[in-house]
């Protein structure tokens, strides 16, 4: 589903904020229903913990450190 918003949200006219409420409104619970039928082991677990920092990090984009750009990894 995310790709599918994929214009939307990297479209640079809508704030971090407002990107956010749209991933805890609608990609998040989507997901966790998908999964809700699952069997789940400990390996889709970390899956969905994986996507979850993944979608995250786009969201929030890349971050500067003293001049320095870097890619998110917490």
């Amino acid at each position: 589903m995310f790709y599918s918003l994929r214009k939307i949200m990297g479209s640079t006219a809508m704030g971090t904020a407002v990107k956010i409420e749209i991933y805890k409104t609608m990609l998040k619970p989507a997901a966790v229903y998908g999964s809700e039928t699952w069997a789940v082991a400990e390996m889709d677990m970390n899956r969905l913990g994986t996507w979850d920092r993944k979608i995250l990090r786009r969201l929030h984009g890349p971050a500067v450190a003293k001049g320095i750009w870097r890619i998110r990894t917490d």
